[in-house]
């Protein structure tokens, strides 16, 4: 059993999503699971470990299609999470019926020291949609695998051991990952992580320290920092972060180019970790578009199309020099079924125009978000770009106080009346839903928010 501690939703057993043993989930299973439901339910808290975000879970799916996630009663809700698979949709009948042709093909797995002609196109297709001179990649079944491919490859070409990265990110379990990570989730427990692995905090306009409204100023602070530990700790091999945080906070331009300057001052490579946000969720193909080119970037999640787990690494070509080394070495790594996959998923997005529909619908809803924000005294912030949205829910505009108790209230409210979505820290509402949303359907999903957002500001709590 959770210590009543760790129930009560401390800031830090919330960092990456919402708690799954407490008194509300409780509500929740008794006012809406059936019977049958709740069996499976109890059957998967016996036979699976119990970890926080995932067992005990919290109900029980049926089906998932487009954008929405079906339970055992055929009850729709529309699904702002997807675990960052769905980016055109669940179950997308083009990319099921892609590996299917692969499937009659006989050509799925692919033994180490072969290739085959599905992975040589995904590589190649990989080549000519990442940006700048991004062209070498390296495949493996998931993101976690793939940034500790990343660091490896860092630490191999400069020789060094070092890394820089941000406090409250996440990029995976494994243990360079978690390292790497800025969750004590991840690593609370596991004693001495990845040495050298040292963390800055990532640039925040809404909740930086110093009350500075400036947006330069806040960015020169934060780049301090960096600067600070470049000069202090020699030895950096790779700064590594998500070019848009998972919150999410959007940089500017200028920061992410400050970051650049440092690095090639002091010889440290770029990683940008675009397992969430790539492949068309920020109205651009890949997030750093928006930035920078980074010399490492590190794909996943909806890269498998939703239906397979697959992920990867694309670099520069004069990073290619390490043929005495194997720094991913995955028993997956030219899977022609799972390329057949990533492939299907691309050309999806790409003949279905998402990353364009992305850019509309993601600046239609926070345009509407931003007149709830002038209505909702619990919204202090909204952050985001594309159908990458996050709503932070403050209990004192002036202090910015985390609302976490009412944010969690919301979360059932709306998943009562047919929204699914996940919070972050524990107040942070975050919406990524599949990029195939229409304009309709986005305006359910802000029209559900407002009413549940003013049921908790009048006391009608969870």
């Amino acid at each position: 059993m959770k210590s009543q501690n760790m129930i009560n939703a401390g800031r830090f057993v919330s960092e990456q999503g919402d708690v799954n043993t407490s008194q509300n989930r409780e509500k929740y299973w008794e006012k809406n699971l059936s019977k049958a439901a709740k069996s499976i339910c109890t059957r998967d808290d016996k036979y699976f470990l119990h970890q926080n975000l995932s067992t005990p879970v919290m109900n029980v799916l049926s089906k998932a299609h487009g954008i929405y996630i079906e339970d055992m009663e055929g009850k729709k809700y529309m699904d702002m999470h997807g675990n960052g698979v769905h980016n055109a949709g669940f179950n997308n009948p083009q990319i099921i019926q892609a590996l299917k042709d692969q499937l009659d093909t006989q050509m799925t797995f692919c033994p180490r020291r072969y290739t085959n002609s599905k992975a040589v196109d995904l590589a190649e297709k990989l080549a000519d949609i990442t940006p700048g001179d991004l062209c070498k990649s390296l495949f493996c079944p998931g993101g976690s695998e793939a940034i500790e491919m990343a660091i490896t490859l860092a630490k191999q070409v400069t020789g060094c051991f070092k890394t820089i990265s941000f406090w409250d990110s996440f990029h995976g379990a494994g243990f360079a990952a978690a390292s790497v990570g800025g969750e004590e989730l991840f690593k609370g427990g596991m004693g001495p992580m990845m040495p050298g692995a040292m963390h800055v905090e990532f640039p925040n306009y809404y909740r930086n320290p110093w009350g500075f409204d400036n947006r330069d100023e806040v960015d020169n602070e934060y780049l301090r920092q960096i600067k600070t530990i470049l000069e202090r700790e020699p030895g950096v091999a790779a700064i590594i972060g998500e070019p848009i945080s998972a919150t999410p906070v959007v940089p500017s331009q200028n920061y992410w180019e400050g970051v650049k300057v440092l690095c090639e001052k002091y010889g440290a490579l770029i990683i940008f970790d675009e397992v969430i946000e790539g492949f068309g969720r920020t109205g651009k193909m890949f997030a750093s578009e928006h930035f920078i080119t980074p010399d490492v970037l590190v794909l996943g999640k909806s890269m498998g199309g939703g239906l397979l787990p697959f992920a990867g690494i694309v670099t520069k070509d004069r990073y290619d020099n390490l043929e005495n080394r194997s720094i991913g070495h995955y028993t997956h790594e030219k899977n022609a079924l799972c390329s057949a996959a990533a492939l299907a998923e691309i050309e999806y997005i790409e003949k279905n125009n998402l990353k364009e529909n992305s850019a509309k619908v993601g600046s239609h809803a926070l345009s509407r978000l931003d007149e709830l924000k002038q209505k909702h005294p619990l919204i202090g912030n909204i952050a985001g770009v594309g159908l990458h949205i996050g709503i932070d829910l403050v209990k004192d505009p002036k202090t910015k106080e985390r609302a976490v108790e009412e944010a969690d209230c919301i979360m059932y409210k709306a998943m009562e009346k047919g929204l699914a979505f996940k919070t972050i820290e524990g107040n942070i509402i975050t919406l990524r839903p599949s990029l195939t949303i229409s304009m309709e359907e986005m305006d359910q999903v802000v029209d559900i928010l407002d009413e549940t957002i003013g049921e908790v500001e009048k006391g009608q709590f969870y």
